[in-house]
């Protein structure tokens, strides 16, 4: 399967930046791009996370709460957005015109991607070790991992978000990081013109 743009993630940053990619859909640079999400969630640390300080949501949100309606938000109201379940991605290589994704299930093909993956060893995806570095704003003693990126972006057509982009652990700044390079995305598809996203009353 073919797409325009394919995140790998199913935390914050990779859902926030599907819904900010998915809400593009009436723009004429947007509205015939093929979107999917490789929306692999065991591993996220919104397991078990406890969110009283994150603006809009209600305290006391729990984040494996926030992991069922982000997905059912995001097959609601933008459901043209590819939610590919139940695969592990093993491999992400550089091809001609984009990349190539092999899961355990399946192996997809995408003219971008985004890496949204949690910033946890071992890191195991075939393709990326050589952009593998210390994480610049974790505790030392976690022995974290972030991918080499400017302003998210590791090389042409290759992003990452979230705290694989070394961002700190933080609700806000993870969706944050999600939506910038989500933007920056559509920037790309707007001739560069700089773009956002909001829906109107």
């Amino acid at each position: 399967m073919n797409f325009d743009v394919l995140i790998i993630g199913g935390g914050v940053s990779a859902m926030q930046c599907a819904l900010v990619l998915g809400s593009a859909k009436n723009k004429t640079f947007a509205k015939d791009k093929n979107i999917g999400i490789i929306i692999h969630q065991r591993a996220s640390h919104l397991q078990d996370a406890l969110f009283n300080n994150v603006l809009g949501l209600p305290p006391k949100t729990l984040g494996k709460d926030i992991l069922i309606t982000g997905k059912k938000q995001l097959s609601t109201l933008y459901p043209h957005v590819q939610q590919i379940e139940n695969e592990k991605v093993l491999s992400v290589l550089n091809i001609k015109n984009g990349y190539q994704i092999k899961t355990n299930n399946a192996t997809y093909f995408s003219k971008i991607v985004i890496l949204a993956l949690n910033y946890s060893k071992p890191f195991t995806i075939e393709g990326l070790a050589t952009f593998i570095e210390p994480h610049s704003s974790a505790n030392p003693s976690k022995d974290r991992i972030q991918l080499k990126n400017t302003n998210h972006l590791i090389k042409d057509g290759l992003y990452c978000c979230g705290t694989i982009a070394g961002c700190r652990s933080q609700f806000a700044i993870a969706a944050g990081s999600g939506a910038s390079v989500a933007t920056d995305i559509l920037t790309i598809w707007n001739n560069n013109i700089p773009t956002k996203i909001h829906d109107k009353v």
